[in-house]
């Protein structure tokens, strides 16, 4: 009976540690998501490991684009020395593995911009996490992409204080792209909107509405952050940062008048005169519709104050708007998952 009871305090003491953790939630966004067989190979590797948890998956065929959410402990004793631990970065950098040798970006074809088979990877402390920890995590991811994955001519100078092991290197070593640091992440703290303007991210090359094959020139108009300099037509490159989580929300405008949804998203965001803690985008999607595609300051505005200033724009112009709807969870809502499924794990 005492054992017992010493077992349950062990537990609840184990739990009460947890709950107080460094959390850290990672949205990975991946170039397709038509193909069925390849998203549900790199779910799986998302849910592998017990130590993290994949909170959400979001898939848009017309997109062509899945975004995996993933979140899990970081431990970071600055006093010793030694690199942070997350399980999540291993985790991570599997899934990018399963993408690669899986998806071809020279035959990918969509209506959100991209610029690599992996698109982009963000990293947004939460619960007891602070940002220079998720940046320090996403410049390890950033890192280990650009070093570990440098191909085998590089063999004999690699440095295995780089990498976990041989194994990883020569796992990852076919799989070289250049990486792109914003935000936190950044030297300078870019921002992404200005990484993505200079790479040339929001001019689609297929009927001024698709992003269709590679988009990057074979000379990248600015140095990556890690990597190569050159870029591989079936991979492309990849974007990496570090910030504050936004809501994702996107508003559906029907109309197939793109250059006039163009206008009313700029409107919606700082640029245009509306909310300066609003990045939007305007998407086609589907035969009758485009989508505002927003990102969300939460603690400046709200998902109501962006609707009503869509459909009070959009009413100018005579356009119909559908109601928006959220694309990923809310911070309180992947705590409450991420501690529900660690506790629920034996």
């Amino acid at each position: 009976m005492e054992e017992h009871k010493h077992t349950d305090k062990e537990k609840a003491k184990a739990k009460l540690t947890m709950m107080k953790s460094k959390v850290i939630c990672c949205k990975l966004y991946i170039s397709e998501s038509q193909n069925a067989k390849v998203v549900d190979a790199i779910s799986r590797v998302g849910q592998k490991d017990p130590e993290v948890v994949l909170l959400s998956k979001f898939e848009d065929d017309h997109y062509n684009r899945v975004r995996y959410t993933l979140a899990s402990y970081i431990i970071n004793d600055s006093a010793t020395g030694k690199e942070a631990f997350s399980p999540m970065r291993r985790v991570l950098l599997e899934m990018i593995e399963v993408a690669f040798s899986s998806i071809n970006l020279e035959l990918h074809t969509g209506t959100h911009p991209r610029i690599g088979v992996i698109d982009d990877m963000s990293f947004h402390p939460l619960n007891q996490a602070t940002m220079e920890e998720a940046a320090q995590l996403a410049k390890m991811v950033a890192s280990d992409i650009g070093n570990c994955l440098q191909g085998l001519s590089n063999l004999l100078s690699f440095s295995l204080n780089n990498c976990h092991s041989i194994h990883n290197f020569l796992y990852f070593s076919l799989y070289s792209v250049p990486v792109f640091l914003y935000g936190v992440a950044h030297p300078t703290s870019k921002p992404v909107t200005a990484v993505r303007r200079e790479l040339g991210y929001y001019r689609p090359n297929d009927m001024g509405i698709q992003w269709t094959g590679q988009v990057l020139p074979d000379m990248l108009p600015m140095k990556p952050d890690e990597g190569p300099d050159h870029v591989s037509g079936e991979r492309g490159a990849i974007m990496i940062g570090a910030g504050p989580l936004p809501l994702s929300y996107n508003v559906p405008v029907l109309s197939k008048d793109i250059p006039t949804v163009r206008r009313i998203t700029r409107r919606v965001t700082g640029r245009g005169g509306g909310f300066p803690t609003v990045q939007a985008l305007a998407l086609s999607h589907g035969d009758d519709c485009t989508e505002i595609a927003c990102f969300i300051d939460p603690d400046h505005v709200s998902t109501d104050q962006v609707q009503r200033l869509v459909e009070q724009i959009a009413a100018e112009q005579g356009l119909e708007v559908d109601k928006g709807y959220y694309t990923d969870f809310t911070k309180d809502m992947m705590l409450d998952k991420y501690f529900n499924t660690m506790l629920a794990v034996d």
